[in-house]
Formats: structure tokens, sequence, C-alpha cells
């Protein structure tokens, strides 16, 4: 009796240990489903129709978690929506994925300097060229520009005289 306790309690072990190895995949191996459902959202994005693509994203999110540009095409989308702390949490999921990711590193010192935190945004800039090295890379610059550029949102006026309804 005790050695068929011990044979199934081996046995439970072995199948705890192994079950999450066997379901783990690469980070280039993203399910074709998810990358189709992310190529819909980015043609509904070019198209304006921005909850929509969000929910195609959210979608392609679900066929594969592992899917970090599309968790990046969601900050972008949100950064679009001005949602700009919907940004940089959506980034820190897909940093916490690849921390060297160049494309959520610039998109998140986006969102950083639309919310008014250049320094954070300068933090980000500096990881950029530290990743990209001498060969550069088309985020330095994009970044670079967004924080010469400053906040747009932050800094907008409000109409001097009020409306009337």
């Amino acid at each position: 009796m005790q050695s068929l306790l011990r044979l199934l309690l081996i046995g439970f072990a072995g199948l705890a240990l192994t079950a999450p190895v066997a379901s783990q995949r690469a980070d280039d191996q993203i399910l074709p489903k998810s990358l189709g459902l992310q190529r819909q959202a980015r043609e509904l994005v070019s198209a304006g129709k921005l909850d929509q693509a969000e929910d195609l994203l959210e979608t392609a999110l679900v066929a594969d978690p592992r899917n970090r540009s599309a968790l990046v095409d969601i900050a972008r989308v949100a950064g679009k929506q001005h949602l700009f702390g919907k940004a940089i949490r959506t980034t820190n999921k897909a940093l916490q994925l690849e921390p060297n990711d160049p494309d959520a590193i610039a998109v998140q010192g986006e969102a950083m300097v639309e919310l008014g935190a250049t320094a954070r945004a300068q933090a980000n800039l500096q990881k950029l060229q530290t990743i990209c090295g001498a060969k550069g890379c088309p985020q330095i610059a994009q970044l670079s520009q967004a924080i010469t550029r400053g906040p747009t949102v932050a800094s907008a006026k409000a109409p001097e005289t009020p409306k009337s309804n």
C-alpha cells in the first residue's frame, strides 16, 4: 500500500514538473492565428477604427499571450486614444517578456513624454542607445523627436471663451 502511494506521488510530481515545460514556446514561434489577427488590426488602425483594432489585438493576445508585438500595438492604439497610462502598462507587459524590445521601449518613452515624464523618457532613450549600439535603430530617432517635441496633449490650450450649449 505504501509503495503504491509513493508511486502515485512520484507520478503526480513528474506530471507537475513536465506539464509547464511542454506548453512553453520560443518567442519566435508565435501562433499564426495570433499574427493574422494582428495584421487585421493594423489595417483597422490605418483606417482609423481604433476600438475595433484594439479588440482584435486583444483577441490576438488570447490566441497567443507571448505575442509581444501585439502588446506594443495595443500600446500604440492606446497612445492614439490619449490613454498614455494604459500604453505604459501595456509596454511594461511586453518588456516583461523581452526587456530589450526596442519597439516597446520607444512606445513607452513616447507615452512618458506625453505624461510629462521626460526624465524617464530620457532613461528609455539611453537604454535604446545601449541596446542598439553603433548600428543605431529607427526607434532612437523616433523617441528623440518625441522628447524634443515635448508633450502635445498636456500643452494643449483650453479655449479662452467657454462653449455655450
